[in-house]
């Protein structure tokens, strides 16, 4: 049985593999950018100069790398048995709606989704295993 556990958030996953008792760990690096909106840099008077600032470009290109991003992490976990997903914030929330929206197959593998700050190797590979062991 091949188990997997993915702790993910914006910058990076972290793929975690137990099959016959042997663990192996991947990392995915996103290419999500980190933006910064930095707006008036005219000045502090009012009815001063103004940037205009296009929030919706900015989210619409983060839009589109989160998608390639999640297609990256779907390709590695395809042959799984069972999945869980965990990490901080909501990056591990919008991959598990992702697999419901666009990759079923992958969806009803499933086990669980855990929040959970960030750690280190050895104790992301400790909480994957210890999820599965109490499964």
């Amino acid at each position: 049985m091949k188990n997997i556990g993915v702790w993910l958030d914006k910058e990076k996953a972290q793929i975690i593999t137990i099959e016959n008792g042997k663990e192996t760990l991947k990392t995915i690096v996103s290419e999500v950018e980190d933006f910064h909106i930095h707006g008036g840099s005219g000045t502090r008077l009012k009815g001063g100069p103004q940037d205009v600032v296009q929030d919706s470009k900015y989210l619409e290109r983060e839009k589109h790398q989160l998608k390639r991003y999640f297609k990256n992490i779907s390709e590695e976990i395809k042959d799984a048995d069972a999945i869980v997903l965990f990490g901080p914030a909501e990056a591990y929330l919008k991959f598990q709606k992702e697999l419901q929206e666009n990759y079923q197959h992958l969806n009803i593998k499933i086990k669980g989704a855990i929040n959970a700050d960030s750690m280190t190797d050895n104790q992301t590979i400790a909480l994957v295993r210890d999820f599965f062991k109490n499964q």
